[in-house]
């Protein structure tokens, strides 16, 4: 925008059309705009830079909200150098600018806002001013974090309403109603779990990052194509043993309240106390396994080698015992400490030799996969969050409903490709027969001894996953027996469309039911729900910085005059107190 932008006698809608415009040509062309005067009808501005003589007057014309420039005196003589920050760079300013991108992107960084505005218009804005407008940008156009909270009751009512069956509930605590849990699970999801998923459960959270921070747990499981399940989900003030139990508990009434047979569970979470004492708690008959993708991550972070990541998984799939001993003493050779850091897990919560419950072959949860969904989200006011679960779960359940529908197997495409791959290797076996149940079939490498009376084969592959191993296979081609029906009902065609038959509907926009939360009953003050007190602090979070000479430095070893020895000083040395000790 160059000097030429504006004439005499050019026209605005009104006087906000034309502040605006004079602000966007002072910013793009690095001068400083002193303002006169300002009102409804008239506006006066000069150049900021003493001696330049640039002058602009703009009035509103009678009987219309139009603006008219009435003059413009000179030209600019002062060299346009205001390019370290500039006045008229307001936040309202940056909001402006950066609410499109914003709308495309919710993690539009305050140092990316940064880079845009000196890339188009040549000028530095300090980095909290580029925060602030960020904050200010997502409240314009998703609303506050404190409206979040106070809708939260009649969005859940909204859940329940359009979605029967389902469980939302919003817990508060003290007397002035602050939030301090929220738990969600669909119909539709439990239906889903409970009628055809994988009896597998997976437990985590992750931190969010709005103006009042808060954990979302969350509960997922596994489909019967092996793909990423959820379940249900919270959001807790503050993540802890307490909050954990709480959780926990409400997964359980939901699951209770929509079955008469529970299900032999099988859990896999970091394995952190809190999760364990309320999963041991409230699913007394459960199994509980580490899951093996924070435990791989864990010796990963605390020993900074690869090679024992990839022995760790190793021995995680053994099947045998000889082969998991082999992949420990390789950890061993490896790292000496290592191994005995890994002796702190017992093989029997994390290998799939050791480990009695039923994973099916699933040694990691998916938690991560839910996290995702909502890793953009997580800065928003939590009914966003809410509606982004929502409208995910939406879309996928009719994605796969859609999708299964053209299946003509009879297991899934995952549980058939594994069944093609052991039909593949059985061919090449000779099968010996016991008698009605038992068998012997020989390899290569080794013989295997089949049980289709109980289900099982020596080398462990059909219990572990739940679909039957190349031995069994060739067991059953032998006997002329059908393979699927020995396979469990929770990888079959029928059971995955089960798992999506109860689909999920639509909630009305906010601006259709927060009207019901602008006039609650006057006796009804507990539908009014604020936010936690603890918010997160303004600003770019604080970072430790680490001097690298300070890392090469030698460290000071304090000595004692007292006794010679180091570690200590003489105020500190407990030598002559023992002695007066000794001498009592």
């Amino acid at each position: 925008m160059d000097d030429q932008s504006f004439v005499v006698g050019q026209e605005f809608p009104d006087v906000k059309a034309f502040r605006t415009a004079i602000k966007e040509a002072a910013i793009a062309q690095h001068f400083e705009l002193r303002i006169i005067k300002s009102d409804l009808i008239r506006y006066f501005a000069k150049c900021a830079t003493e001696g330049c003589p640039w002058r602009i007057r703009a009035v509103k014309l009678p009987n219309a909200p139009t603006f008219t420039i009435r003059s413009i005196e000179a030209k600019h003589t002062c060299g346009k150098n205001a390019q370290n920050g500039h006045h008229q760079a307001s936040v309202d300013w940056i909001v402006n600018f950066i609410e499109e991108r914003l709308r495309d992107n919710i993690n539009y960084k305050p140092k990316d806002i940064l880079h845009d505005i000196h890339k188009q218009y040549g000028i530095t804005i300090p980095y909290k001013q580029a925060w602030r407008a960020k904050e200010r940008g997502l409240a314009a156009i998703y609303g506050s974090s404190e409206e979040g909270y106070c809708l939260l009751p009649s969005f859940c009512e909204q859940i329940k309403k359009t979605n029967s069956g389902s469980i939302a509930e919003v817990f508060t605590s003290g007397s002035d109603n602050r939030f301090q849990r929220l738990f969600v699970s669909f119909y539709a999801s439990i239906h889903g779990f409970l009628n055809g998923c994988l009896p597998v459960v997976g437990v985590g959270g992750i931190q969010l990052k709005s103006k009042y921070l808060g954990t979302l747990l969350s509960a997922t499981s596994f489909d019967p194509d092996g793909e990423f399940f959820p379940l249900a989900f919270g959001v807790v003030d503050v993540e802890s043993d307490e909050s954990w139990m709480w959780f926990v508990s409400e997964l359980h009434k939901a699951l209770e309240a929509n079955t008469e047979k529970f299900p032999q569970l099988t859990f896999l979470s970091d394995g952190q106390k809190g999760v364990l004492d309320a999963v041991k708690r409230k699913f007394p008959t459960s199994s509980h396994a580490i899951c093996m993708q924070h435990l791989s991550e864990s010796i990963s972070k605390e020993f900074k080698n690869s090679r024992l990541v990839h022995l760790l998984w190793k021995a995680a799939y053994s099947t045998t015992t000889s082969g998991f001993k082999e992949k420990l003493a390789e950890i061993e050779e490896v790292s000496s400490e290592a191994a005995k850091w890994l002796q702190q897990f017992s093989p029997s919560r994390w290998a799939l030799l050791y480990f009695e419950g039923k994973r099916y072959g699933h040694l990691s949860s998916n938690i991560e996969e839910f996290n995702r969904w909502i890793l953009e989200a997580r800065e928003l006011p939590i009914i966003q969050v809410i509606e982004r679960i929502h409208r995910k779960l939406m879309a996928e359940f009719e994605e796969r409903q859609a999708k299964s529908n053209s299946w003509l197997s009879v297991l899934t495409p995952s549980a058939e490709k594994r069944i093609g791959e052991a039909i593949s290797r059985a061919s090449t076996y000779q099968v010996l027969r016991s008698d009605e149940v038992e068998f012997e079939v020989i390899s290569t490498e080794r013989s295997e001894i089949v049980n289709i009376g109980t289900h099982t084969c020596s080398c462990r592959d059909w219990q572990l996953y739940g679909i039957p191993c190349s031995h069994a296979v060739a067991a059953f081609m032998s006997s002329r027996k059908d393979m699927y029906a020995f396979t469990e009902k929770c990888f079959t065609v029928a059971s995955y469309r089960e798992t999506y038959s109860e689909g999920l509907n639509p909630i009305p926009g906010k601006i259709e039911w927060r009207k019901e939360s602008e006039t609650p009953p006057m006796d009804d003050d507990m539908r009014v729900v604020r936010p936690p007190k603890f918010r997160r602090p303004p600003g770019r979070p604080e970072k430790k910085r680490i001097c690298v000479e300070d890392l090469n430095r030698e460290k000071h070893t304090v000595h004692c005059s007292r006794c010679n020895q180091t570690g200590h000083y003489k105020t500190t040395c407990k030598a002559e107190t023992m002695k007066s000790i000794e001498q009592c």
